[in-house]
């Protein structure tokens, strides 16, 4: 049996009616770049997160890297990150001029650790970007608190949080921003990049919307440095297509792995937890396990396939060697690299698929 890591081709095929219309009505329009569409999902997607604004851009590298500027953050600043998530995080903090500042993660929510956060809070600092790794929410009251006392912005990544909730509120009820991506294989993905930034504040909103047409409202007088970040009309309306489903799809990803936590149960493995009062999405189901390679070859002999995400941490990287950081300063982050492997949890599994992976995993000795 062959078990993908994501299929996106049956997502589309099990709602082709609605995308289909969703394309037909764009390109009838003869508007390709932003608005109605574009309109409809930015209000839709910050409705859905509890945010009062939503700016749609081009991918969620660009939605992290607009939110930065348009909080201000510039050259001299520094932002505390983990090293432990996808590039696009701390790409993003570099682009806009600022230097990342690490610190390790939880080893058990494998998020950002606040009170490690707390420690490298220096003069520099000026705001705090943690993750919501897999689809758990970092600890927003922990964050909220730390940024309160020291002044500092929050801007949370949730590109991969979308539907979470953290004492049942959702992702867009917190900090400065957070920001959204809709790569594919998101939970909420498009058919091509796109993202979005969620905000509470107008004047952030209405900024985001001039950064991301060029610093202009498209009258072209430009008050401000700006980019060509704008989400497309056709990725717009197939997202609202498919937000319609997200629901539903998250419940999927949900019973899946519950399965698969009752299934490993007492195989002495690390699962992944769930923080106290955190709804989890599920946007990765990952497991730890001391011989992760062994492992993940037995599951692609068997037509299962898993991922590594992220097979080392960001201050490993030779892009980022100049900040000055070595191996062996984030042990905790350096271990989970060793040993985490994503199993599939799509919506599209089927039953028997899950029962497949299960007796796989357990015939692992």
């Amino acid at each position: 049996m062959i078990v993908p890591l994501a299929d996106l081709a049956a997502q589309v095929a099990s709602i082709r009616e609605e995308i289909d219309a969703a394309i037909r009505r764009v390109l009838d329009s003869g508007r390709f770049v932003l608005g109605p569409p574009v309109a409809e999902v930015e209000e839709a997607v910050a409705r859905y997160c509890g945010a009062r604004y939503g700016v749609g851009v081009n991918s969620g590298t660009d939605a992290l890297l607009l939110a930065l500027v348009a909080a201000g953050i510039g050259p001299g600043d520094e932002v505390i990150t983990t090293p432990f998530t996808f590039v696009a995080t701390v790409e993003a903090i570099v682009h806009a001029g600022a230097t990342p500042r690490f610190a390790d993660i939880d080893p058990y929510t494998l998020n950002l650790c606040p009170d490690k956060a707390a420690g490298v809070v220096g003069p520099q600092t000026r705001a705090m970007m943690p993750v919501d790794l897999f689809g758990q929410m970092a600890d927003r009251d922990a964050f909220q608190r730390i940024a309160g006392e020291h002044g500092l912005n929050v801007i949370y990544d949730s590109a991969q949080a979308i539907g979470s909730l953290y004492d049942g509120r959702p992702v867009g009820q917190f900090g400065d921003a957070a920001t959204l991506s809709f790569f594919p294989t998101k939970n909420l993905g498009a058919i091509g990049d796109g993202g979005m930034v969620l905000t509470n504040d107008e004047g952030v909103a209405e900024k985001l919307r001039r950064l991301r047409f060029h610093g202009s409202g498209g009258d072209y007088a430009y008050d401000a440095v700006g980019y060509c970040s704008r989400l497309d009309a056709l990725q717009a309306a197939i997202l609202s297509a498919k937000l319609r489903h997200l629901d539903a799809w998250t419940q999927a990803r949900r019973n899946h792995a519950e399965r698969y936590l009752e299934c490993l149960a007492d195989c002495g493995w690390v699962l992944p937890t769930a923080a106290e009062g955190v709804f989890h999405t599920y946007h990765q189901f990952t497991i730890r396990h001391p011989e992760r390679d062994r492992l993940r070859e037995h599951l692609r002999q068997a037509g299962i396939q898993s991922g590594i995400y992220y097979p080392s941490p960001l201050h490993t990287q030779a892009a980022y060697r100049y900040l000055g950081y070595a191996t062996g300063d984030f042990p905790e982050a350096e271990r989970a690299s060793s040993e985490v492997l994503s199993l599939p949890v799509h919506p599209e599994l089927t039953d028997e698929q899950v029962t497949y992976v299960c007796e796989t995993l357990r015939a692992f000795a």
